[in-house]
């Protein structure tokens, strides 16, 4: 019988026009470029304008995308899209996409991990084209992150950007020895109120009460979530690299989730990773939660850092607390 791996074997992005520079913020709130690019190494930030939603971001990707493969939309199996910032509650951002695009014969859904979202939507598309009934599968990591933010809060309006990334996911033949070899995903639901929005859901629906304390914005403990994120990154490095006896020095391309340039270079530092083995892109782009790691991969592709036998290692951290890490030999 034969036996298949999965792989990625193309890469797109899309950016919203309209950018935000830290002095443009410097204008709305108590900041300066000088504080925010050396706490985050943050630059600018795009900016979805009003009415541009996180399915109009993936439907730009996705048409990119099956654009540069000649593949038709009819051909698509599965669309999976990792987002915390949904066009709707209900349908899902995967319907109006699937629809908007005519892939006519796929069928989808959300996968809300935050900021772990592509990676947990990656490993979700792996096990789906392992079972050997998928052919083509579409993971996307989107977020309007402008949409739940507090202009007001400094703490946070730096932080996050707007953007997506898309990738298509086909098998390959498992004797060749590339693809994605393992994913690894972890939840810890102890950090469930130190990252997130507190009102919008069944749990706080909403009210004008809601609406006037401002719970409908993302609300975070900046100092506690660095630190979780700082340990739990380098762990779940090391435990997949561990459990496929990998040694750091033998990745080529490391991509770690964009939410801090401290966090990035405490990462490194833990695994002894070369800068030249990092791809960054938080300066540019900032913290696009889900958008982060395949807007990095893209970016690495097009930069050619990324080339066939290449190993690569995806690590992720986020709201929940979640993690994840995805570990494969590139194939194109």
């Amino acid at each position: 019988m034969t036996e298949f791996r999965a792989t990625i074997t193309a890469t797109e992005s899309y950016f919203p026009s309209k950018i935000i520079t830290n002095k443009d913020l410097e204008k709305t709130v108590d900041t300066s470029d000088e504080w925010i690019r050396t706490r985050t190494g943050i630059t600018q930030r795009h900016q979805a304008k009003k009415g541009q939603a996180a399915s109009h971001l993936a439907i730009e990707a996705i048409e990119k995308l099956l654009k540069k493969t000649k593949t038709a939309p009819e051909e698509i199996d599965l669309i999976i899209v990792g987002t915390i910032s949904p066009d709707t509650f209900f349908p899902s951002t995967a319907c109006r996409i699937i629809d908007a695009i005519g892939a006519k014969n796929a069928w989808g859904f959300d996968l809300s991990a935050a900021c772990s979202g592509y990676i947990y939507a990656l490993a979700t598309a792996d096990q789906f084209v392992r079972s050997g009934r998928y052919k083509k599968v579409i993971a996307v990591g989107v977020d309007v992150m402008s949409s739940i933010l507090d202009p007001k809060d400094r703490n946070t309006c730096i932080i996050f950007g707007d953007g997506c990334g898309v990738t298509l996911i086909e098998p390959i033949l498992k004797d060749t020895e590339l693809g994605i070899i393992d994913h690894l995903c972890h939840v810890d639901g102890a950090g469930i109120d130190l990252l997130y929005m507190p009102a919008g859901g069944s749990l706080h629906p909403t009210t004008q009460e809601t609406l006037d304390t401002g719970m409908h914005y993302l609300k975070q403990d900046g100092k506690t979530v660095f630190k979780h994120a700082v340990t739990e990154m380098a762990r779940i490095s090391e435990e997949i690299l561990e459990r496929n006896n990998i040694s750091p020095s033998d990745i080529d391309v490391f991509i770690p989730h964009q939410a801090n340039i401290r966090i990035i270079e405490s990462a490194q530092k833990k695994l002894k990773l070369k800068d030249e083995q990092v791809i960054i892109n938080i300066d540019q782009r900032a913290n696009t939660t889900a958008g982060t790691i395949p807007t990095c991969l893209d970016m690495a592709q097009r930069d050619g850092r990324l080339e066939k036998g290449k190993m690569v290692l995806l690590t992720t951290f986020g709201a929940g607390f979640t993690a994840g890490a995805v570990l494969m030999r590139w194939s194109y």
